[in-house]
Parts: structure tokens; sequence; C-alpha cells
């Protein structure tokens, strides 16, 4: 099979013009991924060329570091472009993830491609627009005033006979256009000079366009990690100890002596693995190989009690005030009732449905990388610092793996290939196996909620004191699980667990809210290390301060959505997204608990609003518990978004439903189980997700606000779902849970309680 590629260096050497992606195979051919030499410069963020590429077809080709999850975002950015540049949908190419060709935008987490990444694509296709016009007035003798654009054809305005395509000003050539360009990654503001369009004259952005990359995933053409080959690949599998922290003492590579296909055994510090010619073989030499391992130095904590103590009783080495007013301790001395409250979230998983992946071919000093990381200029370091190279000597090449929840931002795998591809100086890749990612992912991190409350004899709430406690991540800007064992040390003790949430979303007179990082548990790696998982900390926090106001409003015989409605009077957005998601759900007015029965099935509704990164949302669900099972059932549930300028409102209610249904599964099912040798669900049936059966009725209100900056939609709807979940939960049954997940076995001990 013959495949070939032109690198952006080659095309613009051999003729002096900009790089346009080209598809020189079908879909066969496809799934052969290729190297490229490395006589390149990297893109300059100053360079408009950087950015955007006019092909002699008048297809426009963009460069981005952004990359899609499966979110549809690449689709959206799409839209944003062909809107500023006044061209067809279907002529944008996007080149994505490529640390060869594009401009580091940081990685894509944080619900903020479309929010950052976003506006620095439309203000670099803005500048392209404006050179574009000056080109045209040349050449038209017309002034740029005079000119009017319409799919991708200046014309005179008022003789429309009069016109130049974008192809005949540029197709296939250079702007050789400098912008401005400040900062670096979501901080970087692009031409900002540049004046972009008006919202009211917008008709692409706002509108549904279909996303472009279902068509091949439907028909099985589409690329993923997985598909990766690479001529000359190899297959690695990485062996893993028995228990937490032990290193390899002795090796006994005639164990495997007898398995066809073995190329070599890699070890390296307590680094070990495998690489055959199959798969298949990897696999088998990886389960057979006989390694004797030493104690382990440490312990993982025998059960959550001794967990919870841990993070109660262990002294911060980081806090985040997040709001702070008022005086408080004079407050609480004037109140005429305390409420208080302690709430416990456990570890979770990421759950990618497939494991991870990734190709690595070390060739000397030069390193290519095929991988679904989330931030491909964050693995090109990682894997560069690990190896000792510059990172100018390695390229990452995104491939879209199966759905991450942020798993993939600290991509551990990539590093795995890496240092058996060196071992063996060929292409390797490495397929993690159930037992890898649910044993060694790091987990989204354990955390511990405390609240205290003050009300006033009038039923005001005049303090409002609450704590957050969790472990740091401790993958994210830090040295990744290979890169421990072969001995690289961090340098730090990992970045918070988020911040938002814990009721500032409130107004009240005296308030405290405080996020604090525990020191982790160990110094070595563990298979309890943590990273970022789908809006990370918030929603543990917003489970812990909804739930907490459901709880005062109960003790003052409030109706849950009346008494949030008191003190959100300074900002009108998440009220609007509070009434709005009301009115969907037909709340009616009451205290809760309701307990409305139906013999042994209780119903009830609940209710929580929420604020991630200035995204608003609201969410009502109503629940069925089963009190001779325990067994709570989410029927429905609505939920309202306010994200400012909605961008593809199809593909925004795509992204707010997975989130509910995610979210219902981590408040019902999902929890870490382990003891002091390690994690003990390592597989899906040991740590289940939700099933299709299981899945609640989504309504969903978009709030468009067409005159705000587009915000954050790939977080945001999960976060009130586990409190307006729990707040139904107490609706139907009077009793309040306080921790996460809701099992059958919680619910009947907390109803014999």
């Amino acid at each position: 099979m013959e495949t070939k590629e032109i690198s952006r260096r080659q095309f613009v050497k051999g003729t002096g013009a900009l790089i346009v992606s080209f598809n020189f195979w079908g879909p066969v051919s496809r799934v052969l991924a290729q190297t490229e030499n490395f006589a390149r410069t990297d893109p300059e963020a100053t360079a408009l060329d950087s950015w955007i590429a006019v092909a002699q077809d008048g297809s426009v080709t963009v460069f981005t570091s952004k990359v899609d999850l499966g979110t549809g975002v690449v689709t959206a950015l799409s839209q944003i472009v062909a809107e500023e540049l006044d061209v067809p949908f279907d002529q944008i190419r996007m080149e994505t993830g490529d640390t060869s060709s594009t401009i580091d935008q940081a990685a894509t987490v944080g619900s903020r491609t479309i929010a950052r990444g976003g506006p620095q694509l439309r203000q670099a296709s803005a500048a392209a627009r404006q050179e574009l016009l000056e080109l045209a007035s040349v050449r038209l003798g017309t002034p740029v005033e005079k000119l009017a654009v319409s799919d991708g054809v200046v014309s005179v305005i008022g003789d429309p006979a009069k016109k130049i395509s974008y192809a005949s000003l540029i197709g296939g050539r250079r702007f050789n256009v400098k912008i401005t360009a400040t900062g670096a990654g979501m901080a970087m503001i692009v031409a900002p000079e540049v004046r972009a369009k008006n919202h009211k004259d917008y008709k692409i952005v706002g509108t549904s366009v279909p996303r472009i990359d279902l068509p091949p995933k439907f028909t099985g053409e589409f690329v993923y990690t997985p598909d990766v080959r690479v001529p000359g690949m190899l297959h690695g599998r990485v062996v893993r100890p028995p228990v937490v922290n032990s290193k390899p003492l002795n090796v006994d590579e005639s164990s495997i002596a007898h398995i066809s296909g073995v190329v070599k055994v890699v070890q390296e510090g307590s680094f070990v693995g495998v690489v055959a010619n199959t798969e298949w073989s990897a696999i088998q030499a990886s389960r057979t190989l006989k390694v004797t391992w030493s104690a382990p130095a440490t312990k993982l904590p025998a059960n959550n009690d001794e967990l919870f103590a841990y993070l109660k009783n262990t002294k911060s080495f980081a806090e985040r005030v997040v709001a702070n007013k008022g005086n408080l301790e004079p407050a609480f001395s004037q109140t005429a009732r305390t409420f208080e409250a302690t709430y416990h979230w456990p570890f979770q998983l990421h759950g990618m449905i497939g494991p991870s992946c990734a190709v690595a071919d070390v060739q000397g000093d030069k390193v290519t990388i095929w991988a679904g990381s989330q931030g491909t200029f964050n693995t090109r370091k990682q894997v560069a610092d690990m190896l000792g190279l510059p990172e100018k000597n390695v390229r990452v090449i995104y491939r879209e793996s199966a759905g991450c929840f942020g798993r993939l931002s600290p991509d551990d795998v990539p590093q795995d290939a890496a240092l058996m591809s060196r071992a063996v100086g060929k292409p390797v890749r490495v397929q993690w196996m159930r037992e890898d990612e649910h044993g060694w992912e790091p987990k989204g991190p354990a955390q511990l909620m405390t609240a205290r409350a003050g009300v006033d004899a009038q039923g005001k709430v005049i303090a409002w004191d609450f704590m957050d406690r969790s472990f740091p991540w401790t993958t994210t800007g830090m040295v990744l699980l290979a890169s421990r064992q072969i001995g690289l040390k961090p340098k730090g003790q990992g970045n918070m667990n988020g911040t938002d949430g814990g009721g500032e979303i409130y107004t009240f007179d005296n308030q405290k809210v405080v996020a604090a990082a525990i020191p982790w548990l160990h110094p070595d790696p563990t298979p309890l290390r943590t990273s970022n998982l789908r809006a990370p900390g918030d929603l543990a926090r917003s489970f812990a301060s909804e739930s907490f106001m459901d709880e005062i409003a109960s003790g003052l015989a409030v109706d849950p959505v009346q008494f949030r409605l008191r003190y959100l009077s300074s900002d009108k957005r998440p009220m609007e997204a509070l009434l709005a998601a009301a009115k969907k759900a037909d709340w009616q007015e009451r205290p809760s608990p309701a307990r409305i029965s139906n013999g042994s099935k209780a119903m009830g509704r609940g209710v929580a609003v929420a604020n991630r990164s200035n995204t608003m949302t609201a969410a009502v669900a109503e629940v069925e518990v089963d009190k001779s099972t325990g067994k709570v059932s989410v029927k429905r549930v609505v939920l309202a978004h306010d994200c400012g300028l909605i961008v593809n409102p199809d593909g925004l209610t795509n992204q707010i439903e997975g989130n509910v249904i995610q979210g219902v599964s981590r408040a019902l099912m999902e929890e870490v189980q382990f003891d002091a040798s390690g994690v003990k669900n390592l597989d899906w049936a040991s740590y289940p997700i939700i099933t299709f059966q299981d899945a609640p009725e989504v309504e969903v209100v978009l709030i468009n606000r067409p005159e705000m900056e587009p915000l954050g939609g790939g977080e945001p709807s999960i976060v009130p779902v586990p409190a307006a979940i729990a707040n139904a939960v107490f609706d139907a049954i009077g009793v309040r849970l306080r921790e996460i997940p809701f099992t059958p076995e919680r619910v009947l001990s907390a109803l014999k309680a």
C-alpha cells in the first residue's frame, strides 16, 4: 500500500505558498499514520499564516491546537471561522492538535475551547478577512468600505458583477502578514486591533450545523487512536506490580521464552514492559512474565473511614479563599439557629469506554507520537523531559480517543510507548488493558466538605461558612507514571482540585468559602493518584452546598426554589436559569420533604443551581425511591443552561444531555473501591456505570445571550445534577444522604437510621 504525505515545511519551500491540507489517500490508507522529517520551524503566533490558509479551490484550512474529544467543538470552531470569513461552512478544513503545525493554545480542558480558543480563531479570521478585503480593494479598484463578501467572493456594492473570489486573491499563497498576539495559551489575545463582526450579522454562528465528525464515525472510516498503524510497528504492554509501589527485584525473561514473537523485555528503573511482533503475543508475554516484586514501602488507607479521617485531620498545604466578606464569627454569635453538615465525595474513575492507547516512534533524537492527548503540547513536553530531549524534537499528532473527561490531560501511555520504542528502535503501539485503565488511571480526588450557616429570627441566612478539603491533582504539571518509574521526581505537590462551588453564587451578608489542598498520601505514585475529572471539584462542592441550602430551606419550611431566589438577587443570570428550569419542570411551590408514596415507591423532586466558569445552570430532578430495596431511579431531569452566545444549539444540547446522564451515573453508582494493597474494581462489573435502561428523560432549556461572548458548554451542566438528585431523594423519603454515591445499601441504611 503506497501512501504519501507533504509537510508544511516542504510545501512552503517548494511553492512559496501557505501550507494547505491535502488528502492523497482514501479511507483505508488514512489508517496509516506517516512519519515526517523534522526540517521545519515552529509556527509563530504573530504570523497570520500560522492560523489561516486559503487553497486554490477556495477552501480554508484552520490550524488550532484545540482538539475534539467527541464533543463537537471542531464543528463549532469551524462555524466561528466560516462566519467571520464569510465563506460556506463546508469549505472549512480544520487541522487540530498537531504540535508541528499549530500554535499552543493550551490544553482542551475546563470548558474553555469555545470560550478561549473560539475568540482567538475569530480574531485571526477577522484579520484574514481584513487582509483579503485590502487585496480585493486593489484588484477591483474600489475602497474597502464599498466592498461586500458572500460565500468567499468579494463584490462591489451596487455593482455585483464586479467581483473576485478569495481563491483568486490568495489561493495557495501566503498572507505574509504580521498580527498582534500577546500572552500564551488560554490567555493569548490574537489580533485584538481587528474588529470582528457584530453578533446581529451572524448567519452561521447560532445555527445547528450538523457535526462534521459524525459521518465517518458512522461508516467506520474515522481513525481513532487505537486504529493508528505505522509501517514496521510493534506492540507493547506494561507489566504491573500486584500491589502498590512495589519495585522489580528480578525479571525472569526465560519465563516467556516459549511465546513466539517476543522482541524484547524492557526494564528501566521500576518500569517493566514487553514488546512483541503482534498484540496477542504482547498480551500473553505481559501476563506470563515472572517478576519478583519488592514488598511495598507504603500502603493505601484500608478503607474510606481512614481516608476521610486523613482529609479531615491533615493540615492543608494550600488554600484558596473563594469568597470572604463581612465578619463571620460575630454574625454566628447573633444567629437564632445554626445548621451544620459534613459531606463526603469518593474517588471516581474517568471511565473511558476504550482504554488509553498511543503509538510512539523514537528514531535517535527525533520522536513522533500519535495519541488522544487533551494537550498535545503538554504531552510533547512530558515525553521530551522523560527522554532528555529538546521539545522541538518531539512531534505529537492528535488522534481522538474514546471520551476522556480529563483522563487524557495527563496522558500516560505516550510515555510507555516512547520508552519501549527507544528500547527497540522501532515504532511501538501500547494499548492499556481494562485492568490497567481502572487500576492505574489518575482518579478524580476524594473530597470532604463541611458547611455551617446561621439564620436570624426572621429566617434570613446571615452567616455562611463552607470548607472543601480535597487532594490536589498529582499528575497535572507533574511527572507521569512512567517518568516516576524511571526516577523523575515531581517539583511540587500538585494543582488544586478546582475552586468553584461552595455557595459563593449566593449573596449572604457574612460569607466565607475556602478550598483547601491536602498533601498527598504518599510520595510515590499509587493507584489512587489524582487528576482533573469533568468539572473537577465543582461537582462535589455543588453537591454539598446545594444540599445544604435545601437542608436550611427544609428546616425553615420554605420552598427550595423560593429560598434560593432570596439570595440570587444580585445576579440575574442564575436567577433566570433557576426560574426557567422550574417553569419547564412545572415546579409546584411547597416545602420539602413531601414524602409522596405509592406502596413501597416514593416520589420526589429536587432543585440545584450552579456556576462553573461563568456558565449558569439550574437542574430539577425527579426521582423514584424503592423503600424496600433502596434503589434510586432518576426519572426526569430538566436543565436550564446559560453559556452566553450559543454557537451551535444542537451540539450544546447534545453536550448537556451527556453531562446529565454522566452526572446521574456518578451520583448513583460510581465509587472507587480500594484497600491497603490497591484498587479493587478493575472491571465494569465491579465499577458499574449507568446503562441505557436507567438513563433519565432529559429536557433542556437553552438561554441564549448573543450579546455576550460564548462560554463553556462541555462541563457546567453536570455540576448541579448530583445535588438536585440528593434533594429529590430527601423530598421523597425525608432522609438526607450526605455521601455519594447513593447506592441501595446507603439508602436502606439511612432509612433504618
